[in-house]
């Protein structure tokens, strides 16, 4: 019986050790939503403002999801905000033309596969700088968006209460539909990352790529899948902008750039490759989200926010170089 004991606590050692990172971003988080309640406990003890925070947070949800596969690959994507808008412009375009929506959401779809292919091939067979290739993407994209729409934005008012509109930013009981979504990218997310090998071969792309070549791993491949998985979320996240807030204007996307990475890094995936953490990153999508509503409601201005972000983001990656060198240490 004290055998079996002993063996229990052993397994809950290991368990917590496995997933310390995602312990201590929950830790952060708990102790973040504390302050603000306590600060201002008539806002943060009642469900509007997470009503609200629930409206927007699925954006940062799809983004940081799939941001991970492609930092533990070993390379970074800077193009998302500008795939966003490219996906939407597609989605608003085609609805307002044909007046199917169903077939502007495929054709956005379609776009943001299309330039997460473009970026995994010019980083893999081309051997471009994952940094440099996707900074310039995202300004090539946006410039794109500019010309092509000369700077005007489109209505989509006309989608309002419809079936497709409910489907994907509608309401169940006052629950905002695009949290399900949200939460099932997420979850499939988790398991690719996870309980599949794609993610173990992400992983082990990222760690070591020779290593990951003489086992067998289709480095180039995977790597692009990766890019695409992004480009895929970053499109489909810019629909759920557009259902938002009835409209697509040409600069959807500008702004989520420093919050994604943010709270990618936040959530305990390292900037050198091979580790990450998807329930990590919902963790810190969810902080980031938060922390704006929060600093305004406990008495600051929205002046704060944006230090807020770039403290954390320092902090989590002061944090993780501290782990690594302990790591390479011993």
């Amino acid at each position: 019986m004290k055998s079996k004991e002993s063996g229990g606590d052993i397994s809950l050692k290991m368990y917590i050790k496995r997933h310390s990172i995602e312990f201590s971003v929950f830790a952060f988080m708990m102790l973040l939503l504390l302050i603000f309640a306590i600060n201002n406990p008539q806002v943060f003890l009642s469900f509007g403002i997470y009503r609200a925070i629930f409206t927007v947070f699925p954006i940062a949800l799809l983004l940081s999801c799939a941001v991970v596969f492609v930092i533990a690959s070993g390379e970074i994507d800077l193009s998302f905000p500008s795939t966003m808008g490219v996906g939407l412009w597609i989605f608003a375009a085609v609805s307002d033309a044909t007046g199917i929506a169903t077939l502007g959401l495929i054709l956005a779809i379609l776009s943001g596969i299309l330039i997460g292919f473009l970026n995994g091939v010019l980083v893999t067979k081309v051997k471009l700088s994952a940094l440099v290739v996707t900074l310039g993407m995202n300004f090539l994209l946006r410039g794109l968006i500019m010309i092509g729409t000369d700077g005007r934005g489109i209505s989509l008012v006309f989608l309002n209460e419809t079936f497709f509109s409910n489907l994907f930013t509608g309401r169940i009981l006052g629950f905002p539909v695009q949290m399900i979504w949200g939460i099932a990218f997420a979850v499939l997310c988790h398991f690719l990352f996870k309980r599949h090998r794609f993610g173990a071969h992400v992983c082990y792309a990222g760690d070591n790529m020779t290593s990951a070549r003489e086992t067998g791993v289709k480095v180039d491949r995977v790597k692009t899948m990766a890019y695409i998985i992004v480009g895929i979320a970053a499109a489909f996240a810019g629909v759920l902008v557009g259902l938002i807030n009835h409209t697509f204007w040409p600069t959807t996307g500008d702004g989520y750039l420093l919050i994604i990475m943010a709270a990618v890094f936040l959530g305990g995936t390292p900037t050198w490759g091979g580790v990450g953490t998807i329930i990590g990153a919902v963790m810190g999508a969810f902080i980031l989200s938060f922390l704006e509503s929060g600093i305004i409601a406990i008495g600051l201005t929205g002046f704060f926010t944006q230090f807020f972000f770039g403290l954390i983001l320092v902090i989590a990656l002061v944090s993780h170089k501290a782990s690594g060198m302990k790591r390479k240490g011993g």
